[in-house]
């Protein structure tokens, strides 16, 4: 399934509002709306959806990690307790 641009649905929508005597400089009406819209989505900080889906794995795989660290740290903890007994 192709993802539709919301900035072409944006400017398509805006465009057909341009009254019939306008027609002409449709096109330019339509490259200032989009430049408009992708100037403020910039400022908005935002991320493309690939960079969010790598950061995601990314994220994944250091949850992965640091629960095997815990479980490891639980085990080397456990181990001490009983040898610190023993010794005692």
């Amino acid at each position: 399934m192709l993802e539709r641009n919301p900035f072409d649905e944006v400017t398509s929508k805006l465009s057909k509002a341009v009254p019939e005597s306008l027609r002409g400089a449709q096109e330019d009406v339509g490259k200032t709306v989009r430049a408009s819209i992708q100037g403020a989505m910039n400022k908005l900080d935002l991320v493309s959806r690939e960079e969010y889906e790598v950061q995601t794995k990314v994220l994944a795989r250091t949850r992965e990690k640091v629960e095997r660290l815990e479980a490891r740290v639980n085990e080397l903890e456990k181990k001490l307790n009983v040898e610190q007994s023993t010794e005692e």
